[in-house]
């Protein structure tokens, strides 16, 4: 950006900023590109009669920005100025769409590329793959997928992201499998899906099968693969990837550097990830909270602790960096670790009355955590009994950081605990999260009987498939908990023993099942 405000200058100084549109338009081309659109409009005002390709341009800058719902915006100011739209101008509103996730403004936007009838060019029915794929509505997607006369790489990657997120990644694998040729982001697309659907295992597999087919994976794929490792506790086979990345002169970036932190921290290796991320050069939230979460959970409590004090301290002195929900779930669990009960307390005050950060099940899971290893039982079942009733509160993601929080502090208090997750339960039966809960209660246990005995309820009561209820979540949590005695001897043998009989069905005799996939693959 800053060569961009170079060559503007020297534009506007040599005189052709104002009397060239050749090189006024060029310069809006590329600062389009950036997603910074008010420097992007403020060149489209220097314009005499801006045509189609300036009015699409601002259009591409404001969906590439923060604020993409803008786009829209400005499309409906230039309608009113009779502009005529192209398939250009959709392929920006489509993406605006997907990003902000509003439905309703996406289905608007596609009848008006019906009514000026671009809605079958490629680039289009692209695009409205992709949007639909990040509504979730896949019957949409896949019906724009079976019409398509001609389909293209980025046509097959949409249909295959588009399955991966809305977490079927059966038919995504299925389709990538099919896929008359891939690239980088289709291996990379699959991978990462894997990864997240808590499967690192098939990540692996897959990254391995991607090195094989003489692709060369980019920083993505290897933060994806960095990310299995770590979830898996694969250290060496991260430690390898690690060598590969610099074997092949892979540019360090914020990306890999904080994929290396949360792999050797979630390896047991925290000496290594600090050494990572005091080599970074520059940092965001998202490695300070890697480094801040691998010494609260995985390490030494205290260091968490002033590493936080750190980045606060940095916050005061004019950074642009502030602690967030997750900065304090890991800052929590060091004063649990480290039964620092005052202080646990302070910086939950602080975070609700200075940080103006709205607690979710996981902090007052981790608040109930530190009462309990001081012994005040009442208080730990005070405060998850007082926690506010809302679906932020208790979402998937808040009880998925339970599970993974090495703090099941609760020794011979395991019966506190299901009575406290039966409770959540009945206060509303229909909601998937509360019987996670009481799942990884079991778990943790060892109370197998259990774990079976609360499935099977969920099926009378209809609940469907939970995500988090596989035995491969179950085992992570059992992993993730295995504290000193409170680890029982055979239940990770056992847990074993199930993981393989459930890994023997291997994605090689997937059946294929989509009927409208069938079809097409002969196409």
């Amino acid at each position: 950006m800053k060569q961009l405000l170079q060559i503007q200058a020297h534009l506007i100084t040599s005189g052709l900023f104002f009397n060239n549109s050749f090189w006024t338009i060029n310069l809006l081309k590329h600062s389009a590109d950036f997603g910074s659109p008010d420097y992007t409009v403020l060149v489209f005002k220097c314009i005499n009669n801006p045509g189609t390709f300036c009015v699409n341009a601002v259009v591409k800058a404001y969906s590439n920005s923060c604020v993409p719902d803008q786009a829209v915006v400005f499309y409906f100011q230039m309608i009113k100025n009779r502009f005529m739209p192209n398939s250009y101008t959709f392929v920006s509103l489509f993406g605006s769409c997907a990003k902000t996730g509003c439905v309703e403004r996406g289905g608007m936007c596609h009848g008006l590329a019906l009514k000026n009838g671009v809605d079958f060019e490629l680039p289009v029915m692209n695009s409205l793959i992709n949007m639909y794929g990040c509504f979730g509505a896949m019957d949409c997607a896949r019906n724009m997928f079976v019409q398509m006369s001609h389909r293209d790489l980025i046509s097959w990657n949409s249909i295959v992201s588009g399955h991966v997120r809305s977490g079927d990644m059966s038919a995504a694998h299925e389709l990538f499998d099919i896929m008359p040729e891939r690239n980088v982001v289709s291996w990379n697309i699959m991978i990462s899906g894997y990864s997240k659907s808590g499967n690192p295992g098939c990540s692996l597999k897959l990254f391995r099968e991607m090195m094989k087919s003489g692709f060369r994976g980019n920083d993505k794929t290897m933060a994806s693969v960095l990310t299995a490792c770590g979830r898996s506790a694969r250290f060496n086979e991260g430690r390898s990837v690690h060598g590969y990345t610099v074997r092949t002169s892979l540019k360090p970036n914020i990306i890999l550097d904080t994929a290396f932190i949360d792999l050797y921290s979630k390896c047991q290796k925290v000496e290594v990830a600090q050494r990572v991320f005091d080599s970074m050069a520059d940092r965001n939230l998202v490695c300070w909270n890697a480094m801040i979460l691998g010494h609260c959970i995985h390490g030494k409590p205290e260091e968490g602790i002033k590493l936080f004090t750190a980045l606060v301290n940095q916050t005061v002195a004019g950074g642009s960096i502030s602690p967030d929900e997750i900065t304090f779930i890991g800052v929590i669990c060091a004063c649990v670790r480290a039964e620092l009960l005052t202080e646990g307390r302070n910086y939950f005050r602080q975070m609700i009355d200075f940080y103006k950060i709205k607690p979710n099940f996981a902090h007052y899971w981790c608040m109930a955590n530190l009462y309990a290893g001081a012994e005040l039982t009442e208080e730990a079942e005070e405060i998850l009994r007082k926690m506010p009733e809302d679906n932020d509160n208790m979402s998937f993601e808040s009880i998925m950081w339970v599970s993974l929080l090495s703090l099941c502090r609760f020794q011979g208090a395991v019966a506190m605990v299901e009575r406290l997750a039966k409770s959540f339960v009945d206060m509303n039966p229909q909601d998937f999260s509360r019987y996670q809960f009481l799942l990884n209660v079991y778990a943790v246990a060892g109370q197998w009987e259990d774990v079976a005995r609360v499935r099977e309820l969920m099926k009378k009561r209809r609940m469907g498939r939970m995500p988090g209820c596989r035995l491969v979540d179950l085992k992570e949590v059992v992993e993730k908990l295995k504290v000193g005695h409170f680890w029982r001897g055979g239940m990770k043998e056992e847990v074993n023993k199930m993981m393989e009989c459930r890994q023997s069905r291997s994605l090689a005799t997937v059946s294929k099942q989509l009927p409208w996939h069938k079809n097409e693959s002969g196409s």
